[in-house]
């Protein structure tokens, strides 16, 4: 049940129709709100935290950080990021809320960019012109 994946597949024509649960929530366009981050920049938040590991700076055995943008995006500002670039128009539609769906939720990104010196540095767009080159490839 996870959003990019969804759109791309979409558009690709593997399915009929996007599901939108919701638009009723208290949040500027009435969609839930997630943080999405390009899957480069989660590598390499991985990357900096194994390195500081392996160069013995950790404090203690493990650390855990938030790793994500920052900044929350809702459904609709999704789709409309992912047609900007890909070109398509979605068929997409509004359905009832799905139970469980939690408003917003996005990462608080301090601590990575303070102890990591780790910040994600990709757009939205650019993370939807990925996923869509992605799909692309892999149905060839």
């Amino acid at each position: 049940q996870n959003l990019v994946p969804f759109i791309t597949q979409t558009a690709a024509g593997l399915r009929d129709q996007l599901a939108v649960f919701g638009d009723d929530y208290p949040t500027p366009d009435g969609t839930c709100i997630r943080d999405y981050i390009h899957v480069v920049d989660l590598a390499k938040a991985h990357v900096v935290a194994l390195q500081r590991i392996l160069q013995g700076e950790s404090e203690g055995n493990y650390e855990v950080f938030n790793i994500g943008t920052g900044k929350g995006s809702s459904v609709l500002e999704v789709i409309e990021s992912f047609e900007r670039v890909s070109g398509n128009s979605l068929n997409y539609k509004i359905t009832g809320r799905r139970p469980g769906d939690v408003i917003q939720a996005y990462a608080d990104t301090s601590k990575a960019n303070k102890v990591l010196g780790w910040k994600a540095k990709s757009t939205l767009d650019d993370a939807m012109k990925s996923a869509w080159e992605w799909e692309r490839k892999i149905r060839k």
